[in-house]
């Protein structure tokens, strides 16, 4: 029995179906458990996306996702992989060239379509589209916060030095994006 809740749409002339995870859902569990029951209703399904703040994109040596989990441990440090996801289909990857390729050419494109809905929104629910307006501060990954919603009494000490962003306008991340199944690995706190 299917249990998502569904949104139908069209981009251009291909028509969409999309489902999210249950509030507090996420893992390859609900992950898996939300999409066979969309396939399950809708069966003409050519592509599937998960949906993030990336795309990646496949090297030489890897298909575009590193699923930094499928790592052996070896002695002196080092490490070894022990799997790979898939490469996307070619269609996929001949749309995200065109795709590229167009945001190389027009940037400011992205900048408008930001300002404008940020201009669209009231202004509380504009804010969620705007940089952090307190320190973006990126700690040491071994180090063990004192509170993981704000780092308001975290040990300064142990920040991790960035250099300063070169603009505030949004930026579209082409290329290799990490991902794992053993629990949030993130240390940024802003």
């Amino acid at each position: 029995m299917d249990q998502n809740t569904y949104i139908l749409g069209s981009i251009g002339e291909h028509n969409i179906v999309i489902a999210s995870l249950p509030t507090g859902g996420y893992g390859n569990t609900s992950t898996a458990t939300v999409g066979m029951q969309l396939l399950s209703s809708f069966h003409a399904i050519r592509f599937g996306f998960m949906v993030g703040i990336g795309v990646s994109q496949p090297t030489d040596t890897s298909g575009g996702v590193i699923q930094y989990d499928l790592w052996k441990a070896l002695s002196g440090g080092q490490f070894k992989r022990t799997g790979m996801l898939n490469r996307l289909p070619k269609v996929l990857l001949t749309a995200l060239a065109t795709l590229q390729a167009h945001h190389l050419t027009e940037d400011s494109r992205i900048v408008g379509f930001v300002s404008n809905l940020q201009a669209k929104l009231a202004p509380h629910k504009a804010t969620k589209f705007t940089r952090p307006t307190q320190e973006d501060s990126l700690f040491q990954a071994e180090y063990d916060h004192i509170a993981f919603d704000t780092c308001i009494n975290c040990d300064r000490s142990k920040l991790f030095p960035r250099p300063p962003r070169e603009h505030q306008d949004p930026v579209i991340h082409y290329g290799l994006i990490g991902s794992a199944n053993q629990g949030d690995l993130e240390n940024d706190c802003n």
